[in-house]
Protein backbone atom coordinates (compact mmCIF):
# COMPACT_ATOMS: atom_id res chain seq x y z
CA UNK A 1 0.00 0.00 0.00
CA UNK A 2 1.44 3.40 -0.93
CA UNK A 3 2.26 5.89 1.79
CA UNK A 4 0.06 8.98 1.98
CA UNK A 5 3.05 11.18 1.14
CA UNK A 6 3.43 9.25 -2.13
CA UNK A 7 -0.10 10.12 -3.32
CA UNK A 8 -0.49 13.74 -2.17
CA UNK A 9 0.79 15.13 -5.49
CA UNK A 10 -1.61 13.09 -7.62
CA UNK A 11 -4.58 14.76 -9.28
CA UNK A 12 -7.03 12.00 -8.35
CA UNK A 13 -7.01 9.32 -5.67
CA UNK A 14 -8.39 5.80 -5.72
CA UNK A 15 -10.93 4.78 -3.10
CA UNK A 16 -8.21 3.03 -1.13
CA UNK A 17 -6.01 6.12 -1.10
CA UNK A 18 -8.89 8.46 -0.22
CA UNK A 19 -10.10 6.19 2.58
CA UNK A 20 -6.58 5.95 3.97
CA UNK A 21 -6.21 9.74 3.89
CA UNK A 22 -9.59 10.23 5.61
CA UNK A 23 -8.81 7.47 8.12
CA UNK A 24 -12.07 5.65 7.32
CA UNK A 25 -12.75 2.24 5.84
CA UNK A 26 -13.25 1.81 2.12
CA UNK A 27 -16.71 0.45 2.92
CA UNK A 28 -17.63 3.72 4.70
CA UNK A 29 -16.21 5.74 1.79
CA UNK A 30 -18.30 3.73 -0.70
CA UNK A 31 -21.39 4.43 1.42
CA UNK A 32 -20.66 8.17 1.42
CA UNK A 33 -20.07 8.01 -2.33
CA UNK A 34 -23.26 6.06 -3.06
CA UNK A 35 -25.34 8.52 -1.01
CA UNK A 36 -23.78 11.49 -2.81
CA UNK A 37 -22.48 12.87 0.48
CA UNK A 38 -18.83 13.02 -0.60
CA UNK A 39 -17.59 14.48 -3.90
CA UNK A 40 -16.15 12.12 -6.49
CA UNK A 41 -15.13 12.00 -10.14
CA UNK A 42 -16.40 9.27 -12.44
CA UNK A 43 -14.12 8.26 -15.30
CA UNK A 44 -15.89 5.56 -17.24
CA UNK A 45 -16.73 2.95 -14.61
CA UNK A 46 -13.96 4.12 -12.27
CA UNK A 47 -14.53 6.39 -9.28
CA UNK A 48 -11.77 8.75 -8.16
CA UNK A 49 -11.49 11.44 -5.51
CA UNK A 50 -9.96 14.89 -5.95
CA UNK A 51 -7.79 16.10 -3.05
CA UNK A 52 -9.10 19.67 -3.24
CA UNK A 53 -12.71 18.46 -3.25
CA UNK A 54 -12.02 16.31 -0.19
CA UNK A 55 -10.38 19.22 1.64
CA UNK A 56 -13.41 21.44 0.89
CA UNK A 57 -15.74 18.66 2.03
CA UNK A 58 -13.85 18.40 5.32
CA UNK A 59 -13.89 22.20 5.83
CA UNK A 60 -17.66 22.28 5.27
CA UNK A 61 -18.15 19.74 8.04
CA UNK A 62 -15.92 21.22 10.72
CA UNK A 63 -17.93 21.79 13.86
CA UNK A 64 -21.12 20.35 12.36
CA UNK A 65 -22.95 17.63 14.29
CA UNK A 66 -25.53 15.37 12.72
Amino acid sequence: MPELSDVVGRLLWTSREAAQALRISERKLWGLTASGEIPFVRIGRSIRYDLQDLLRWIDERKGVRK
